[in-house]
């Protein structure tokens, strides 16, 4: 059974626990046919995420929402831990995709600008995807998977601490890291707090609105006080 493999991960000396390695699968698919048993785990595991949560989340059911062989699953993920790192990297690799759009753009956008759009794009990925909160939630279990997300996230930073430039003049390349994890994670914290007891209707909707607004308006003068300092 799924729950008996899954349950020998508890041990310390397991790598997916410790954080002594990048979680990543064991392959990835090269042939159409099995991304598309690949991409149907992935879809699979969000849905498996949302209705159950982390805690009791098994191969077993992800296989059966999937319809694929539990042992497919191991093919390319040695355990859920390494599961959710690749959900992860596929919100990662979107949010990277946008951020690149807005710090694109011809007129170039100004960093006020660019914060906006892309705590916009969050808000909204955050508000009709219940997956995101829960990828999020996640990928904060073991000492691995904070370390995979870490890694997984660099390009987004290096992204936000380039834009951050013109912001914090002389600021080393490290600080400019910081500022931009310091940025990701508290929209990240705060958007969680936005959705928690979010429902339908327009109440709900110029509710959350209404936390978004503040979100923008929190970090746009932390950012004019950095340049400001």
């Amino acid at each position: 059974m799924d729950s008996s493999r899954d349950s020998d991960t508890a041990g310390t000396a397991d790598p997916s626990l410790d954080g002594t390695e990048i979680l990543v699968p064991r392959r990835r698919p090269a042939q159409q046919r099995s991304r598309e048993r690949f991409n149907r785990i992935l879809t699979a595991a969000r849905s498996v995420l949302v209705d159950l949560g982390f805690e009791s989340f098994t191969f077993d059911e992800v296989a059966k929402r999937a319809e694929v062989p539990i042992g497919t699953l191991y093919q390319f993920f040695a355990n859920k831990y390494v599961l959710i790192c690749e959900l992860d990297r596929v919100d990662n690799a979107e949010a990277v995709a946008e951020l690149k759009k807005f710090s694109q753009q011809v007129p170039a956008l100004q960093w006020p600008d660019i914060l906006d759009e892309f705590i916009e794009h969050l808000a909204r990925l955050w508000r009709e995807d219940p997956s995101r909160r829960a990828v999020w939630h996640a990928i904060q279990s073991t000492p691995a998977t904070r370390a995979t997300a870490a890694a997984t996230e660099k390009e987004m930073l290096e992204i936000i601490a380039e834009v951050m430039r013109p912001l914090a003049r002389g600021a080393s390349y490290e600080e400019r890291m910081s500022l931009a994890g310091l940025l990701v994670h508290t929209v990240s914290s705060l958007l969680n707090y936005a959705v928690r007891d979010i429902g339908s209707g327009p109440e709900y909707d110029e509710a959350f609105e209404s936390i978004v607004e503040e979100i923008k308006r929190m970090l746009v003068s932390y950012l004019f006080s950095v340049a400001t300092a």
